[in-house]
Order: C-alpha cells, then structure tokens, then sequence
C-alpha cells in the first residue's frame, strides 16, 4: 500500500509501537495512540487499528482499516497486514472478527472476500472459506486469484479434483498465469499424476523463472517423481526464499565430485526445517569428515546428544551459536551436495547409535508381559503461527480416537511417544484402550531413540519419531497421507531412505480409516508370529 510518509518526528515512536505490537503488547500501546502521541499518518492509524483489534475492538478496527483502504483501491488492503501480524502471534480469531466486521462495512471490496477467506481456511472452517470465496467470484468472476484461494480451501476438503476444475477454470481467464499453473502442478504432484506436473510446472516457470517458490514447488514434484539429480539441484531455490538463510550465498558447500577433498576446511551443517530433516540428513554427516572436513553442526538442543556422537563431529553447537567456518552448507542442501558421488543415499542404516547406558535406564519404563511392545505417535508438530506447516500437520495428524481399532489387537502393548498438544487426548482415550505413557521420562530425542530400542516397532504419522526410529534401524509402520510427502515417493509401501520403514498410506484424502485397518492387520501379525 501505499502510504504517506509520517513526520521524522513521530517515526521512532512509530517503529517502537510496531515492534510492542508484535510482542502482543496491544493493551500497554493503546494509550500512546489515544493520546495522538504518534501522529496521524497513514502508518499510525493503521499501527492504531492493529491496538483496536488487539484490545477487542474489531468493529472499530475495521472501519479504521476500511477507510484506509479506500483511498488505496489497487494496493494490498492493510487487513491483511493484521492478518499477518496476528497469525504469527496465533491469535487469528481476533483478526477474522475484524475481517468479519469489514466486509459489512465494504461488501463490494473483493479484496477482503479473499484475506477473510485466506484466514479462514488457516482456522480450518473450509465451508465457510468456500462459501465466501463463491460469493467472491459472483461479484467478479475473472478474479483468478479468488480462483486460486477456492481452489486451496477445495484441496483442505480432499476435494482435489474440484480444485483441478477450478483452476483450469481460472486458466481460460489467464492461460499464462504462472501462479494457477504452479498450483495445478502442486495438486497433481499430491495426487502423484506426476508427468502431467512436471509439465505444468515447466510453463509456469517460462513464465515466471526466477519465482523460488514455484522453482521450489518443482523441485518437490522431481523428488517425489524420482529425479534426484535435478531435483536436488532445484531444490536449492528454497534457498531464495526471503528470510529464509542470513549466511552468504558464496560460502555454500559446492557439489562434490567424485575425487574432492575437503581436508583442513571446517564445514558447518546448519538446522534447516524440522527435526525428521535434520534426522533424515544426519547420514551425510560422516561422509564429510572422511572428506578430511572439520564438521561442525548447528542443531536444536534436543538433538545435541545425538549428533556428539555421529562419528566425524567435531563440535555441536546451539542454534544462537554461529562459529567460524569455510563452508556452511543446510542440512537439506547435502544430498545435492553428494549427488554426483559413489554415495549419494548417505551412510547406511543405521547410522544414529542410541547411549548404551540411557537403553539400559529407560528399558524398565516399557511393560515385561510378554507381549509386543508398540511405540505409538499419532500428531505431528502444530507450529500454529507457521501458515505452511500448520496446515500440513492437519493434514498428516490424526487423532487418537481415529486409532481406536489398535485396542482391540490382541498380545500388544500401546506405548505412547506422543509429545506436545496432542498428547493431551490421552486424558480422554477411546473405549477399552490402555496407553502407557513414559514421555515424562523423554527430554530429548537421544531420550527417546534409547527408549525406542527397547520396542518391537514404532507406529508413527509423518514425524520427526518415525525418522528417528528408521535412523536407527528399527521397525516402522508409516501412517502417510494421501498427498504425502515427496520423500515417501509415490505408490510404493517401502523407501530407499529407510529400509525398515513399511508405508500404509490414505486411499481418500483427509481419511484415516483404511490406514488403521492396514496397521491392525500388520501389528496382528507380527503379534502373532512373535507368540
């Protein structure tokens, strides 16, 4: 938007309310703004909707925000800087009452049809997304970029072939649209007709080449197709993303050959994403420092432990840590980084090693009745003020009454892994299932790989655990959504990451039930063969 400048004066009081304001603080800053102590610029009446609508003030804050808005018809409509703004503060029920409260107030501005809707589908109210989103498009109908948010809402349903139509609908406005073209691309890539998404995303990027995010959404669709060579190298586009690395581009790990040594230089391998990345990419570790690499790893406290003791480490250190290096390089960026070696899949498994002392501690934790002992994750990591990997967890999280055929399974015992939100339906469990629950004993993941070693095999959805437990060569039954992950390939039940892994995988979308069947069918089994 754009915004007329506020005197010098009043800019320090301004950047100082942003920045309480972004800590939360709406109560402690409404009196600066009532008191006209920051002026009356575009910027502080939009900072003073933001305090109204933190302070439960939407009706006011929308018809601040509204008015605004206006008299900047073509610009992005500050709501969605509010949405912003509360979203990494998960607070985003407050911002959809003022979304609510503006579109009574400016019912002929699309662009509110699409924040509101865009909000509504990161609460996971999909109907309600679809019905505005319809609504939307009877007042503009050539509006692609509401055919684009339809579209989303219509995948969060499982409804993907509706989403398929309502994209291509939105290609007869603007055959060219590169965004439109991504997403078809990413929809297909989920449904694993690959072929028909690689071609999608090669118009999109003559296009647009130089959009990371759709180079990035290719690159997800090569993996997953297979194509690990250029897939790796694409992949790198993430790298692009704004705010997405702070370290230089020109002190990158570059691809190795065959023959390259890195003797006397120090490598630092930097946490990326989540924790399943870092344990996934873990087996590249070693391969450096044969290399002659000093390796030097950056990683989450719970993950300290188990990396001291990868051989080849040199040193561990902690996230706020960033020590002298020659290259850095992204745990992800290391199968790029082998690609064109003798071993490009890494160090076998398995290649974490849990503590011998810790297996012997935690052992006595597990029940000794002579039945199987099941390791059991059924949720993921929220990250509720992530837009992205929230909504990717509702999808890959289940939960635990979904899993109530799993009581019925006779010579096994139920041990909860399950950490965080999710671990709190255990107050709550289906009928006649007996969970024991050793978790308070779990404070990190070197805590729980030695526990896992002491289980028959681990029963997980997509998360960092089963990553863990196929690290370490344990048996693992995968509980995989339908528009799964590219790592866990396409149509297969196994995968050349883990060899112990077994994958039963959603047949619909958003649905549970023929997975829990195939896992009471394989823990049968394997009951039965153990007696």
């Amino acid at each position: 938007m754009s915004l007329q400048a506020p005197p010098s004066s009043t800019l320090a009081t301004l950047r100082h309310a942003l920045t309480e304001l972004q800590a939360g603080r709406f109560w402690q800053m409404l009196p600066v703004f009532e008191s006209g102590q920051t002026g009356d610029s575009t910027q502080a009446r939009i900072l003073h909707a933001f305090c109204l609508a933190g302070t439960g003030q939407p009706d006011a804050a929308a018809t601040m925000l509204c008015q605004i808005a206006q008299h900047h018809p073509t610009d992005q409509h500050p709501l969605q800087d509010l949405v912003d703004l509360m979203a990494a503060q998960d607070r985003r029920a407050e911002a959809q009452r003022v979304g609510q409260a503006a579109l009574q107030y400016a019912p002929q501005d699309i662009r509110l049809y699409e924040i509101q809707a865009s909000l509504l589908v990161q609460l996971g109210q999909m109907a309600d997304a679809i019905t505005l989103l319809q609504h939307a498009l009877t007042l503009r109908p050539g509006n692609v970029q509401a055919h684009n948010l339809l579209a989303m809402a219509l995948v969060e349903q499982g409804a993907m072939d509706d989403a398929l139509a309502t994209l291509h609908a939105a290609l007869t406005i603007q055959p060219d649209h590169a965004g439109t073209l991504s997403n078809i691309g990413t929809i297909l890539t989920g449904m694993g007709r690959l072929e028909e998404a690689l071609e999608h995303f090669r118009r999109a990027i003559s296009q647009r080449p130089d959009e990371a995010r759709i180079r990035l959404n290719h690159s997800i669709s090569l993996l997953k197709a297979g194509r690990y060579h250029q897939g790796w190298t694409e992949h790198e586009w993430r790298l692009h993303l704004p705010g997405h690395t702070h370290l230089p581009p020109e002190r990158l790990l570059p691809s190795l050959g065959p023959d390259t040594s890195l003797h006397g230089r120090r490598v630092l391998v930097t946490q990326e994403e989540g924790l399943g990345d870092t344990l996934m990419y873990l087996r590249y570790v070693p391969l450096l420092a044969e290399r002659g690499a000093e390796v030097h790893v950056q990683v989450p406290a719970t993950l300290a432990a188990l990396c001291r003791r990868m051989p080849g480490v040199q040193a561990v250190h902690d996230l706020a840590v960033t020590p002298a290096y020659d290259w850095h390089c992204p745990f992800i960026s290391l199968p790029r980084v082998f690609a064109a070696t003798s071993t490009p899949w890494g160090k076998p498994c398995p290649y974490l090693q849990a503590d011998p002392e810790k297996i012997k501690a935690l052992a006595p934790l597990l029940p000794d009745n002579g039945r199987m002992n099941v390791g059991l994750v059924w949720g993921g990591a929220q990250r509720p003020t992530l837009v992205a990997p929230n909504i990717i967890d509702r999808r890959r999280s289940m939960s635990l009454t979904t899993l109530a055929p799993l009581a019925t399974i006779r010579g096994v015992n139920l041990i909860s892994l399950q950490k965080g939100p999710y671990a709190e339906q255990m107050m709550d469990p289906p009928q006649d299932m007996v969970l024991y629950d050793p978790t308070d004993d779990l404070r990190s993941m070197d805590d729980t790989a030695a526990l896992i070693m002491s289980l028959d095999v681990v029963v997980s959805v997509d998360t960092s655990v089963a990553h863990l437990a196929g690290a370490l060569g344990k048996p693992v039954l995968l509980m995989d959504r339908y528009d799964n992950c590219w790592r866990w390939l396409h149509g297969r039940t196994d995968t050349p990451w883990y060899p112990t892994l077994s994958i039963a995988r959603q047949a619909t979308p958003r649905q549970w039930d023929t997975v829990v069947d195939q896992v009471v069918r394989s823990l049968t089994s394997m009951a039965a063969n153990r007696s």
